[in-house]
């Protein structure tokens, strides 16, 4: 005599796996992730042609007055500009990551990762992942527009990898704040908008568009200590552009060394709260 019998949902993993089946974990999630942006195109256009948008509009539309040292030239100014450019791009990922995870959140995808034997903090890393790739992409397209319209590097081209190596940790660890916001919030919708009303001030109190010595001094002082402006202040350094600030600040003296302890703090710091926020979202 045989029997169908229905088939029981796998008994979830304990948390705190080991590391390498959390690693196996969170890339096959990453490549779910990766196959379901493929699968929405507009999603990757849309996402190229905002930065496009802004290095077209700022060098040619306010390129002409604005003063990098003591140069008004044009040139100088669309390289000056372009490592704030870049730094904004792959910060703006962080909405993208909240999104995405909200929408998960809100479709009930997640209950059914949580019946698999998989690492609980999988899910947030694999997302987080597949949004570094797609930002990689994106400042690959970005750089070649950037190419296009005169930007050059000039201290070689293991320093400008360098460079875009400092980008992609600063926008992974903004898609961690993108992570815990997405699962803060209620809808995608929320999350997009969540992700998206701090950037602004992040990336504008910043030396990243005009010099941050033309500021007011308290202003200054805020732009100097910003983990944004340390990037942007080691990706001038390692590409040679002008525009780099002499301020005493120590994270504008050592930008490269900021921008790597600043990154890093923050992947640490919001990827433990994100995965407590998960773990107790999921309970």
């Amino acid at each position: 005599m045989s029997a169908v019998t229905e088939a029981q949902p796998l008994a979830p993993r304990p948390a705190g796996g080991g590391a390498a089946q959390s690693a196996r974990d969170s890339l096959v999630l990453a490549k779910r992730n990766l196959i379901k942006m493929s699968r929405i195109p507009e999603m990757v256009i849309f996402g190229l042609i905002q930065p496009i948008m802004f290095v077209v509009l700022f060098s040619y539309v306010f390129g002409g007055s604005m003063v990098v040292g003591n140069s008004t030239s044009p040139a100088d100014y669309r390289n000056f500009l372009m490592a704030g450019i870049f730094a904004q791009t792959v910060t703006f990922a962080t909405a993208g990551a909240g999104a995405g995870i909200a929408d998960d959140m809100h479709k009930g995808l997640i209950d059914r990762f949580r019946s698999l034997p998989m690492a609980r903090g999988a899910v947030l890393t694999g997302r987080t992942i597949a949004d570094l790739v797609q930002t990689a992409l994106t400042l690959l397209v970005l750089a070649i527009v950037a190419l296009l319209v005169g930007w050059r590097i000039h201290e070689g081209v293991p320093k400008a990898l360098g460079a875009f190596g400092l980008l992609l940790l600063l926008g992974y660890a903004f898609t961690w704040i993108g992570a815990l916001i997405g699962l803060s919030v209620r809808t995608p919708e929320a999350a997009t908008s969540g992700g998206l009303i701090w950037l602004f001030p992040v990336t504008f109190v910043s030396n990243a568009f005009v010099d941050s010595s033309k500021m007011t001094p308290w202003l200054q002082h805020i732009a100097d200590w910003n983990p944004f402006s340390a990037t942007v202040q080691a990706c001038r350094e390692l590409f040679g552009n002008p525009g780099v600030s002499h301020s005493s600040a120590w994270p504008m003296q050592h930008a490269v060394w900021a921008s790597l302890i600043w990154s890093v703090l923050i992947v640490v710091v919001f990827r433990t709260l994100s995965v407590r926020k998960y773990r107790n979202a999921t309970a």
